[in-house]
């Protein structure tokens, strides 16, 4: 089994990015770009090509959903697993979430020391 260490992280809030980004790769140990948009998110995903994409739902000018139905027509992102972060997070929206493609939904608010090994499980469930 191939180990996950490229995360592309999309969040626009620049405090949830830090917070995000430093539990990752500090406690990680992964390789994390972090994205403040969908459409930077699109921009750098093929340079990047991640194993794993970590995707705000709630965010200006292109959402989550919007996002992740953009980055499925991209071949480099074939395969990718797409776990969600969000509020959002009532079961009729999880499964809204599942149906659009994502794995998994992660609530917010999220617990910084247990989002690499959540993010671990996933990938061990996607293999």
């Amino acid at each position: 089994m191939t180990e996950l260490q490229r995360i592309m992280y999309v969040e626009d809030e620049p405090d949830i990015q830090t917070v995000a980004r430093l539990a990752l790769e500090m406690i990680g140990k992964f390789t994390v770009l972090v994205c403040s948009s969908g459409q930077e998110a699109l921009d750098k995903v093929t340079e990047f090509a991640p194993q794993m994409v970590l995707l705000d739902v709630m965010m200006p000018n292109m959402d989550g959903p919007t996002t992740l139905s953009h980055l499925r027509g991209l071949s480099v992102m074939a395969g990718v697993p797409v776990v969600f972060m969000t509020a959002k997070a009532q079961p009729s929206e999880v499964q809204q979430f599942r149906d659009l493609g994502a794995v998994d939904v992660i609530p917010k608010p999220f617990d910084p020391m247990q989002l690499p090994s959540q993010l671990r499980s996933i990938w061990t469930r996607c293999q």
